[in-house]
């Protein structure tokens, strides 16, 4: 399929009912019901230059997210389709009342904007889940609501920066790293 032409109404209208449930799957935490969507389970997280590959990584990826947002939802901003992926802007919410990583708890509700491109095979078969977020963004919403003023906040806030710093510096997974260019003809 040329890269110019999108496949038939069915396939499209096919493609965004698989990505609705996978949302509404996610939110209910239903991980069966959501690693179901895909044949073998894969998201990339370009913010975080990771890789979850697999259904036991997915699965440690969706525990780890709900022990640090335990009420993470999505409120879908547009739905597009292109020739091979269903894309779909969002608002990612939740409250920060888990570990994040090692970065401790804050309290803190955020709303952050992202756009995850949900890429389909040439058998319609979803591929991979490829999540764009800014994590700054989450990083300053979460250290926003933590009190600055009195001591226990203080303490609290030095104890996020420092598991942020833990957390900084890590290689990129290597996977993300090597792109292809598409062949342009003028």
């Amino acid at each position: 399929m040329s890269r110019f032409t999108l496949p038939p109404e069915s396939v499209l209208r096919a493609r965004e009912t698989l990505v609705l449930d996978h949302f509404h799957d996610e939110v209910r935490q239903d991980w069966d019901a959501t690693l179901a969507t895909f044949p073998h389970p894969r998201y990339e997280l370009i913010g975080q230059m990771a890789v979850h590959d697999g259904e036991a990584p997915v699965r440690e990826y969706y525990h780890d997210t709900r022990v640090a947002f335990p009420d993470q939802d999505h409120e879908i901003i547009a739905f597009r389709h292109s020739p091979d992926a269903v894309i779909v802007e969002f608002w990612l919410l939740g409250t920060h009342h888990g570990p994040l990583g090692k970065i401790p708890p804050t309290g803190s509700r955020h709303r952050t904007r992202m756009t995850a491109y949900f890429v389909f095979d040439e058998h319609e078969d979803l591929v991979t889940e490829r999540i764009y977020f800014d994590r700054l963004t989450v990083l300053r919403q979460l250290v926003a609501g933590v009190d600055k003023r009195g001591p226990r906040g203080l303490l609290k806030l030095v104890r996020v920066l420092r598991g942020v710093l833990a957390m900084s510096g890590g290689e990129p997974d290597p996977r993300l790293l090597t792109t292809t260019p598409p062949p342009f003809v003028r």
